[in-house]
């Protein structure tokens, strides 16, 4: 591994990204500590301290985790990205049932670069939604530092608001001039970042045996992670042999391969979206109300139907990102077919049959890891403070970056991480 990464800075242009993907990360995370305009830092963190150990305090933790601390801080980042990824996420549920945005994606590089810009529109207004409405409902909690509460509403909209639009931008360098995908980066970041705060506050609360316990609880995690990221089925497609004139085409073997987990962690970023709504009105009432008693956060009914909702999600988005009658046709387009299967209908049923069985495995896996930290802390009681959804996320963005440094590697035949890669490189 060591070898690895010293070969990879004796590539120029390798060098040159890896260098530039560390200055945006340290611009991204110095502007955490930068706070909006008209806020009373010490009041903001009086209040949420309380809020964190209230109803909703899973959520507010799970965001904060998302923003590298950026929410604990009320600074300019403290909505991180994820009016991106909402924007992102909508744009890929209306494109399964307007056919404009789908025939859109067809059209080559003009057509992604207008699907980018409706993101961005959309990134934009969401933005404005979310920072508007979170400034207008803080405004009366006693933590603004300006004696206006329009002015304050107005300085925090236009900040986080602008916030989130250069974190866009720096993303998009991160991808152009970096390694990895930049807003994926960005919240690798932000979520690493918390962890030695975690393992500092579990190194004092937690005795030897609950620490071995976590410690294999996290491996194990970790390990199961990189399994099903990188676990897929193939299956076997081959394509007739015809003759045109001189030329001869087909006569290939290839595979479509069918990863475990289709939709990554969004699955459980639709259920935790949806789930957080009762917690959040529970938080509005007076403190030991049903609706916290039902849905707080490790109680029977909310594990239940967060469970649910990740193994339904997974299905959900699986249908979306995977078009089997598509697959079908073009196999059957281009004269080839799966052996043993006739083409057509029964092609489509048999890959159908095969996407059921993996994305089953897949959504079982999510609602593990999406429940893990609950259930831990219910029969153990051990605090999981690196949670499965993290280290999903964290995992995952890390194996994309390795994999994009082990293809400068073998470009240039150096040796790489992964021993396969280095004998394909040989070759």
């Amino acid at each position: 591994m060591w070898k690895a990464l010293r070969n990879a800075f004796k590539i120029p242009e390798l060098r040159e990204r890896i260098l530039f993907t560390f200055f945006a990360l340290a611009i991204f995370r110095l502007g955490i500590y930068v706070p909006i305009p008209g806020i009373n830092i010490q009041a903001w963190a009086s209040y949420f301290s309380g809020i964190s150990a209230g109803a909703a305090g899973g959520f507010i933790g799970f965001f904060d985790v998302f923003t590298g601390g950026a929410l604990k801080n009320f600074s300019l980042f403290a909505l991180s990205v994820t009016p991106y990824i909402n924007a992102s996420i909508m744009l890929q549920l209306l494109t399964s049932v307007v056919p404009s945005l789908k025939e859109m994606l067809r059209e080559g590089e003009e057509g992604r670069k207008k699907y980018a810009k409706y993101t961005r529109y959309l990134t934009i207004f969401l933005a404005t939604l979310q920072a508007f409405l979170l400034s207008l409902a803080l405004s009366n909690q006693g933590i603004i530092a300006v004696p206006s509460r329009f002015l304050f509403v107005l300085l925090a909209t236009v900040s986080l608001m602008a916030g989130t639009m250069f974190l866009l931008w720096l993303g998009e360098r991160i991808t152009e001039k970096g390694i990895g995908n930049g807003i994926s980066v960005l919240i690798f970041a932000g979520i690493v970042s918390r962890y030695p705060t975690y393992i500092a506050e579990a190194a004092v609360a937690l005795t030897p045996i609950q620490w071995l316990i976590l410690i294999g609880i996290s491996v194990l995690t970790i390990v199961g992670v990189i399994y099903i990221q990188l676990g897929e089925r193939k299956i076997d497609v081959q394509y007739a042999r015809r003759v045109s004139g001189r030329r001869v085409y087909g006569g290939v073997s290839t595979n479509i391969p069918i990863k475990v987990n289709q939709g990554g962690v969004i699955p459980i970023i639709f259920a935790a979206a949806i789930m957080t709504l009762p917690q959040m009105i529970g938080s509005m009432l007076p403190e030991g109300n049903i609706m916290s008693r039902l849905f707080g956060y490790s109680s029977p009914l909310y594990l239940i139907l967060y469970g649910s909702m990740v193994f339904f999600f997974t299905y959900f988005y699986s249908t979306l990102v995977f078009d089997v009658k598509e697959v079908s046709n073009n196999i059957k387009n281009y004269g080839g077919f799966i052996p043993g299967i006739r083409p057509g209908y029964p092609t489509e049923q048999y890959i159908t049959r095969v996407l059921t069985r993996v994305t089953f495995m897949g959504a079982v896996f999510l609602v593990i890891i999406a429940l893990l930290p609950s259930i831990v802390q219910s029969f153990i009681g051990i605090q999981i403070v690196i949670g499965g959804t993290s280290t999903l996320i964290a995992v995952g963005v890390a194996l994309d970056i390795l994999q994009q440094i082990e293809s400068h590697l073998i470009v240039r035949h150096y040796e790489g991480f992964i021993k396969k890669g280095r004998l394909r490189g040989r070759r």
